[in-house]
């Protein structure tokens, strides 16, 4: 596969809202494009590389849906089985009815702690309770909590973010293991994912960029956000492991084919997003592409994996809007196969 997208119109769409960040194009074992641009820390004068680790919000919510899917594989949990057992007496406006597939799909109705179909803005201040003690899954029950149903589980598509750490605390309590943990091991390791992993925002490496909150100036994201992230998002890649994953995942080297196929099964289809929904994945609305994205303050991602060509496109930016005309500009470039659902997308 090649992208007809000219340099003169790449460069345009990074300057657009001064990109910062890191953009590749892997078709098989070959890197066809690579800019990096901006810095990692600005303050430093610290430049993004081709290795630089950065957040991808949301993007790592796939991740999450695939430590269920391995307790899953492994007879732990059922996609049909009720949460509220191992929720015990934590967060009581969970309906009853809710199931851990509900909640892979964005159909439970739970309330949520960002409710993303409000009028927030992206650097909003989020959270009520000190950000130092939302680093460790349990820790995020009050943030949760006092939240009523919107609707009863099933009727629609709702995305919501509080189901994934919901699903982090499943995975935690019939695991016996840490959420962090499980990413590492039946994830990371099995897919040979070397750079990424969930860092905290106040003991950041010096291979690791920080999110920044606009196109110019030194504020960052390190007080709108957990100092951890979990199950809803906040996990660190670089470009490089985010092709190696998708080759794992398509390999059969995190879940058996017939459980990548279930998550892949188009469930819902999304016309306000562009694409449809499997368990954990955007799914390309008229293709078979496999989405990862993500938008929070000081984050800006989407991974976009092809199967036929085993092309990855990869745009990890950090800065909450840097990335949004690149993605946009590569969309275009492709007959509009990774279109997405951030702002001004029509």
């Amino acid at each position: 596969m090649s992208v007809p997208l000219t340099t003169e119109a790449l460069d345009a769409a990074i300057a657009a809202e001064s990109f910062t960040g890191v953009l590749t194009i892997d078709e098989g074992d070959t890197r066809t494009l690579e800019r990096c641009e901006g810095f990692a820390h600005r303050a430093l004068g610290v430049r993004n590389t081709p290795s630089t680790r950065i957040s991808a919000a949301s993007g790592s919510k796939g991740f999450t849906a695939l430590v269920i899917m391995r307790l899953v594989e492994d007879g732990m949990l059922g996609l049909a089985d009720p949460v509220r057992p191992l929720l015990r007496d934590d967060l009581p406006l969970i309906d009853d009815r809710v199931s851990v597939e509900h909640l892979l799909t964005h159909t439970s109705g739970i309330g949520d702690y960002l409710d993303e179909e409000g009028d927030g803005e992206i650097d909003d201040y989020i959270f009520s309770l000190p950000l130092h003690l939302l680093a460790e899954t349990e820790g995020f029950l009050p943030a949760l909590d006092g939240f009523p149903q919107k609707f009863p589980p099933g009727e629609r598509f709702s995305y919501c973010n509080g189901g994934y750490v919901v699903l982090a605390l499943l995975a935690e309590r019939v695991s016996g293991r840490g959420f962090h943990d499980l990413v590492h091991t039946e994830i990371c390791d099995r897919a040979g994912l070397t750079g990424s992993a969930f860092l905290r925002s106040d003991d950041l490496p010096g291979d690791a960029a920080l999110g920044y909150l606009e196109g110019e100036g030194d504020r960052t994201n390190v007080l709108h956000l957990p100092v951890r992230g979990n199950g809803d998002g906040g996990m660190y890649f670089t470009a490089d492991d985010l092709h190696r994953f998708w080759n794992a995942l398509l390999d059969g080297r995190i879940v058996a084919p017939d459980t990548l196929a279930e998550m892949t099964r188009p469930r819902l289809d999304v016309p306000s997003e562009h694409k449809r929904y499997g368990m954990g994945l955007w799914l390309g609305r008229r293709n078979s592409s496999l989405i990862l994205e993500g938008y929070d303050a000081g984050a800006s991602f989407r991974s976009t994996h092809i199967p036929e060509t085993r092309t990855t496109v990869t745009v990890l930016g950090n800065s909450s809007e840097g990335a949004w005309p690149v993605i946009y500009a590569l969309a275009d470039a492709m007959d509009g196969t990774v279109r997405g659902r951030f702002p001004d997308e029509n």
